[in-house]
């Protein structure tokens, strides 16, 4: 009998299945290099319909009449002759919001607007309607219904009777039932005329309960990853096709009704996925990241056009003597996110309600450039930035690529030049991600620190049904592999950002993506809880953790990375095992001990690499904690094949 256990227990060990313990050596007392408070932040940009549609919580599509087809997203109402409805454009009035409804009815007129892929109600919950009216002639009524998936009534409120002074009127509707696909239908009744502009629906549940704010269940989202750092607005949103519908920060603040709609760039920019009616509203405009970014208790990085559109698209360049014009921009945006209320743009940000400063102290010079016509332009705001804020951090572009001609000629010019951090970006394989877990390890460390501003491991599939099949946990298990590497080397690597952030499941043009949503529902992607477990275990210095004298980059499958967090006098161990065996490891503390707290493992693992998280199965692959047994300076602790594991061990 003892004979057949060796026999088998050889076997196992042969094939791989167990393996022999190996040891951890944990240099806890060897802090090597701070941990910056950025290490790990989120990157937000307006794809995906993440804004409008998305994070921004409006629910009414084309709301100012401003698409390029005015009545886009609208349905006419109305029993014979009844009325009509006719687009006003008072251009040289209001050049930010031209376009206005005038409404003329016999009897019941009505609107109907079908949302962004529908309208998401909650029953029980508050939706306030307000619209822009005035000009009224005769004897005018407005009032709102929601209607459910099969146009049945689900609330309604009057609004009121609306007189000649524009003027906003609101009102609040309960809804019955809860839909994921409704609408809102918008009733002019009586005879008369009236004129109706900025026709809005929010729920009265936004984040922070701000109307006219932010959904909340996707800021929670955010917020649960406690970010470094929120870089907004993009990506290729800032470049722009051309440089007339760039991204312009000056036209996203002030009054809503203010700003100054465009058509989104992602709107025609994949033929195949094209959705056609994607516009940018800037409801959610630059005094909105900047709150996002306070409220979550993460650092602002605005990254701003440098005079350069999308080289993939028209590759236009402002000529050299209008780039100070851009610069003005970013001098501009530091004043009004840091400078006192006695000063334009500080007033702005005072007005809009917010007195205090925001604290701003990074920008990003252009977003994924790359050759001549950038350095020459990021040496010029190089100069003025770094002369009138030399406080203001700057980070710079090296193309969309890890390695290539681009890469290499930006790194060129850029290694001995002021920047601060050097934006790297990487949309790979799993296996590029596999095989890079060192690429920093020889970097040089008197260079421009790096910031990896977009990465996610993409992966081929069999076009699955769901949106989400590409956020698979093999990608996500690959990326916590580099994560591993970008940690060690903390000294180097100050920031790094997965991208993109969100997607509408119906309504998506690029992936793979960190969260995803419909009109009422969000899931964390496997990719979104590696993010979150190496953001909420952070630490504040690293540590070495090694096997046999060697750090693990990938031997044997494993990698690893230590931190610790000083004023918890915590031991954060991340180790991922990618191979589809067991592997039992000795954890082993040199110089210190552990104490009588709890010590704690967060296991994130699958048994399939192709599992992911859907809306109607959000928790496949997430996180599970479960206590680790330790002695006074070692634990032994099993690696579950295909696993995420961070050790929690408390020291003394």
């Amino acid at each position: 009998m003892r004979y057949k256990f060796h026999r088998c227990l050889t076997a196992l060990l042969l094939s791989g299945t167990i393996s022999v313990a190996q040891t951890l050596t944990v240099k806890v007392n060897t802090p090597q290099h701070t941990v910056q408070p950025t290490m790990w932040g989120i990157f937000f940009e307006d794809i995906n319909f993440s804004a409008d549609g998305g994070i921004y919580a409006e629910l009414v599509k084309n709301r100012s009449f401003e698409f390029a087809q005015p009545l886009q997203g609208w349905k006419v109402i109305r029993d014979a002759n009844a009325g009509k409805v006719l687009i006003v454009n008072r251009a040289p009035e209001n050049a930010a919001n031209p376009r206005y409804a005038h409404i003329t009815t016999t009897g019941s007129f009505g609107l109907f607007n079908e949302g962004f892929r529908g309208m998401g109600f909650k029953k029980g919950e508050t939706y306030n309607f307000s619209i822009l009216a005035g000009n009224t002639t005769g004897d005018i009524t407005i009032k709102v219904v929601l209607l459910n998936d099969k146009g049945t009534a689900i609330g309604s409120a009057t609004v009121g009777t609306p007189g000649k002074d524009w003027k906003s009127y609101t009102a609040s509707i309960t809804a019955s039932e809860t839909v994921a696909k409704g609408g809102l239908q918008v009733f002019f009744e009586g005879k008369g005329s009236v004129d109706a502009d900025m026709l809005s629906l929010f729920p009265a549940n936004t984040w922070k309960q701000r109307p006219g704010g932010l959904r909340s269940d996707l800021v929670q989202l955010l917020a649960d990853l406690h970010p470094g750092f929120v870089r907004f607005p993009g990506g290729c949103i800032v470049e722009g096709k051309d440089l007339v519908n760039r991204y312009q920060w000056k036209k996203t603040v002030g009054p809503v009704e203010d700003r100054t709609l465009i058509v989104n760039r992602w709107n025609t920019e994949f033929p195949y996925r094209a959705p056609g009616d994607y516009y940018q509203s800037y409801g959610l405009g630059f005094y909105e990241y900047f709150q996002l970014a306070e409220d979550i208790g993460a650092e602002p990085l605005p990254i701003l056009n440098c005079g350069m559109a999308c080289q993939f698209n028209t590759g236009e360049v402002a000529a050299d003597e209008d780039v100070n014009n851009y610069i003005q921009d970013a001098l501009d945006l530091i004043e009004f996110a840091n400078a006192g209320t006695d000063t334009k743009w500080g007033k702005l940000r005072a007005d809009m309600g917010h007195p205090r400063p925001f604290n701003l102290k990074m920008i990003g010079v252009g977003n994924e450039q790359w050759d001549s016509q950038y350095i020459v332009r990021y040496k010029m705001w190089e100069t003025a930035l770094k002369t009138k804020h030399p406080e203001i951090k700057l980070v710079s572009s090296v193309g969309p690529s890890p390695d290539d001609e681009r890469f290499r000629y930006g790194w060129s010019q850029l290694k001995d030049s002021k920047a601060d951090l050097v934006d790297e970006h990487y949309y790979m394989a799993p296996d590029w991600f596999l095989q890079n877990a060192s690429r920093y390890d020889n970097y040089d460390r008197k260079a421009p620190h790096i910031f990896a501003g977009e990465y996610a491991a993409h992966i081929k599939d069999k076009e699955k049904d769901q949106p989400e099949s590409r956020n698979t946990w093999g990608s996500a298990l690959a990326e916590a592999a580099f994560m591993t590497g970008l940690e060690r080397n903390a000294d180097v690597v100050n920031m790094a950002s997965y991208a993109p952030l969100l997607a509408h499941v119906d309504a998506w043009q690029w992936r793979p993506d960190l969260i995803w949503f419909d009109n009422l529902r969000s899931v964390g992607t496997p990719n979104y809880y590696v993010q979150k477990l190496f953001a909420n275990y952070k630490g504040t210095n690293t540590v070495p953790v090694l096997e046999k004298g060697k750090a693990l980059t990938g031997q044997d499958s494993i990698y690893a990375s230590a931190t610790i967090d000083a004023a918890k006098h915590q031991l954060l161990l991340k180790v991922v095992n990618v191979s589809t065996a067991v592997r039992p490891y000795k954890i082993q503390l040199e110089g210190a001990t552990t104490t009588k707290e709890a010590a704690v493992q967060q296991l994130l693992t699958a048994a399939d690499k192709l599992a992911i998280n859907t809306l109607d199965e959000p928790s496949l692959v997430a996180p599970r904690q479960q206590k680790l047994t330790v002695t006074k300076n070692s634990a032994s602790v099993t690696l579950q094949p295909s696993s995420v594991n961070v050790f929690v061990i408390p020291y003394k």
